[in-house]
């Protein structure tokens, strides 16, 4: 199915592929683990997924500019290996990269959370020489329509009400931009890589922290995200920015028309419990 990308693929690391295992994840692209006959394993992304396909050439060349950027910090972060963006050989965008150990978190400790807040300041500490496009909201206004299930139905009005006001001043940070346990793999209790930076960008370091713990909340419960806000406030020395945290949960609501991101009702409930949480401030 994927005889001319696994071609490109192999003639980039100058050797065949003989085997490509698909990864689990991956809601924007076919993600595929590879080997080649040298025995060196690596992953590629596929930009096969629509809305992001029309814009992949964008987004795999994103992602393979942050990863050029951070080949020398502390980032534990994929080495990029080839991109056609344009999928000339290979039909769609595609970007290959080196595979890093470890594994998804199915679980959260408090020492997980520990180790995602050092993380997340490593990041923001790298100062590329160009800095990256300036970040874009997931909350667009036509987002704004209470979701029919809601228990906290003027929670969502009065989160509507925060983003239709100026946003506060920030400082211009590099980011990740979909920085969450998705996108780390573990190994003993470490963070051994963060993956998926097709959206890296510069803006608020609060947006990250938000979107970090917007993913706890949804996918294990508020309490591990309420942590994760005050481990990263601590992290960081500022204060939780109400603002970014309200984004960052509205930007989950479905574009209008749509089914919810979530299709799991219990994961909707726990989007519905979290909003209502940062909107009244973590209090």
């Amino acid at each position: 199915m994927y005889d001319d990308a696994l071609a490109w693929a192999g003639s980039v690391l100058g050797s065949r592929v003989v085997s490509a295992d698909p990864l689990d994840g991956g809601m924007t692209s076919t993600m595929l683990a590879l080997r080649d006959e040298a025995g060196t394993v690596s992953v590629l992304r596929l930009m096969t997924n629509e809305p992001w396909r029309s814009h992949g050439a964008e987004l795999s060349t994103r992602e393979r500019e942050a990863q050029l950027v951070l080949v020398n910090t502390p980032v534990p972060a994929p080495v990029s290996l080839g991109l056609d963006a344009e999928g000339a050989a290979t039909g769609v965008a595609a970007h290959l990269m080196s595979r890093l150990p470890g594994s998804p978190l199915v679980e959260v400790t408090d020492a997980h959370l520990d180790a995602m807040a050092d993380l997340l300041a490593t990041i923001h500490a790298v100062r590329p020489a160009e800095p990256f496009r300036t970040f874009q909201s997931w909350a667009w206004e036509a987002k704004w329509v209470v979701p029919a299930r809601s228990r906290h139905p003027d929670s969502w009005r009065r989160a509507f009400e925060v983003l239709a006001s100026p946003a506060p001043a920030y400082e211009p940070t590099f980011l990740h931009r979909d920085f969450g346990h998705r996108n780390l793999l573990w190994a003993d209790g470490a963070i051994t890589g963060v993956v998926d930076w097709v959206e890296t960008s510069t803006g608020p370091a609060w947006l990250d922290a938000a979107h970090a713990a917007s993913n706890l909340a949804v996918m294990f419960d508020a309490e591990p995200a309420r942590a994760f806000v005050e481990k990263w406030a601590a992290t960081s020395g500022t204060a939780p920015v109400r603002h970014w945290l309200v984004m960052d949960a509205v930007g989950y609501l479905p574009p209008p028309g749509r089914p919810p991101m979530f299709g799991d009702p219990a994961q909707q409930q726990r989007l519905d419990e979290w909003l209502g949480l940062v909107v009244d401030g973590l209090s």
